[in-house]
């Protein structure tokens, strides 16, 4: 398993700019206003003429406290009943949603996301999932991927059980770091016993997949804690662990500005702590799956790795790729048929297109073939590191070398690094290159020299 990636830090220093993430191409810095509700009622009758399975995300925005790390799209606030007006117009969007879409489509993906979804209490995560089921198609039994992010803070053993029985199957865990020096520094005050509380009630209760997220570079953060941090979570197995960089942008996400720059980890120390987590992780046994993910042998990720059907989307590395997207409340994106569309992001916003009658689509993008080919080219070397060119000619009716002659001349210095191979028929990722597939990928990014989009940086 270790021999699938390898730490070459010299290749990541010189690697090491700012690149997209990829859980969409084009990246939402191409999402225009000019995309309608008309555009995106267009979307679904097309994707109702196909019979594509579903996948519906929703998005609960509000947070009991702030993370001064967090970059996601959030509310702050400790007033808990604020949580049922918004859920009241997440059903009339629902409704809105569901009077457009063939009920024959069943649902095989389901997520719920945020924020902090377990902000809700228990009543109002079951309204939330009984109205679901009204408006939607979702299995009865056990064979959805049905997922939710929790933060252990908000959770117990009484509330992970009620997920189960409301449908849910796998759950990831925010975890970040132990180390209480850490916690203090980034607001997120969060004991082991609680985290692992919740853990073990997903495994008593037969969740089928648990991920927990770590972030290195916080304020603190040493390489010996961090790798402190690892090593308990690799001792309760997991079944994926994501481990992310932290990316300080305050200009970007106000919460940051709460950060002392003087307290994070000097680039070095951060480079080391990576390759060092890399090899606690490897040696256990999990899979690098690619960008932060990692997977133990059996997970279906690792699975989908291999059969060559792993997918990205907005919510990462995904089993479902043949699924079309439905997204629910303030800011979220979905992904119907060639379209990618965003709902709008305040919460004054949003009750008022709901309240209306209006679906809150503000903006989008109908990708053009040529999207559609390039999706298809990052895809596929972001999830199974190695590109068949015979496969793009026959799905896309193009001379690969040809057609992006521009792009196998720009890969030639990467070739030299290693960090890739390029043959007549294919190109193929090294161990060095995975740690790097982004900016692997950018090289096919057609918008990315236009682009005075901010992106973290890649490692």
């Amino acid at each position: 398993m270790s021999a699938s990636i390898e730490f070459d830090k010299a290749l990541i220093q010189k690697y090491n700019q700012s690149g997209p993430r990829y859980t969409s191409y084009p990246t939402a810095v191409q999402f225009h206003e000019n995309f309608t509700d008309v555009d995106y009622k267009a979307a679904i009758e097309r994707g109702n003429q196909s019979g594509r399975p579903l996948s519906l995300y929703f998005h609960i925005p509000f947070c009991d406290t702030v993370c001064f790390y967090c970059a996601c799209n959030k509310i702050p606030t400790r007033d808990r009943s604020r949580s049922q007006p918004y859920l009241d117009r997440v059903f009339k969007e629902m409704e809105m949603q569901s009077a457009l879409v063939d009920n024959s489509r069943v649902v095989n993906q389901l997520h719920w996301g945020g924020g902090t979804p377990t902000f809700l209490n228990n009543d109002e995560m079951t309204q939330l999932m009984t109205k679901t089921r009204e408006y939607f198609n979702l299995h009865d039994d056990d064979a959805g991927e049905y997922s939710i992010e929790i933060d252990p803070r908000e959770a117990n053993r009484e509330s992970v059980k009620l997920l189960r029985d409301l449908g849910f199957n796998r759950m990831s865990l925010g975890v970040q770091d132990f180390d209480p020096d850490v916690q203090k520094a980034v607001n997120r005050i969060q004991t082991e016993e609680e985290t692992f509380e919740v853990l073990h009630a997903a495994r008593e209760f037969g969740f089928h997949s648990i991920n927990v997220d770590l972030i290195y570079g916080l304020p603190k953060q040493t390489h010996d804690s961090f790798l402190q941090t690892v090593d308990k979570i690799i001792a309760e197995k997991p079944d994926r662990i994501s481990v992310f960089n932290y990316a300080h942008m305050p200009e970007m996400f106000p919460p940051q500005k709460r950060i002392h720059e003087i307290e994070l980890p000097e680039p070095d120390v951060k480079l080391e702590t990576l390759r060092d987590t890399i090899t606690h992780l490897t040696n256990a046994g999990y899979v690098y799956i690619g960008m932060d993910h990692f997977a133990l042998p059996d997970d279906e990720l690792t699975k989908a790795q291999q059969n060559e059907t792993l997918y990205r989307n907005f919510q990462g590395y995904s089993t479902h790729a043949d699924c079309d997207l439905f997204a629910f409340g303030a800011t979220s994106i979905g992904m119907v048929d060639n379209t990618y569309s965003q709902n709008v992001r305040g919460l004054d916003d949003y009750y008022a297109r709901i309240d209306a009658g209006e679906l809150p689509v503000f903006r989008g993008l109908e990708l053009t073939q040529e999207d559609i080919l390039r999706r298809d080219v990052i895809t596929r070397l972001i999830c199974h590191f190695h590109l068949d060119f015979g496969f793009i000619e026959k799905a896309y009716g193009i001379d690969f070398n040809n057609h992006f002659a521009n792009e196998l001349e720009a890969l030639q210095d990467m070739q030299a690094d290693e960090l890739l191979t390029v043959s007549e028929k294919e190109i193929r990722i090294t161990p060095k290159g995975r740690m790097l597939i982004r900016n692997i990928c950018m090289v096919f990014d057609a918008y990315l020299q236009h682009s005075k989009a901010r992106f973290s940086k890649v490692i």
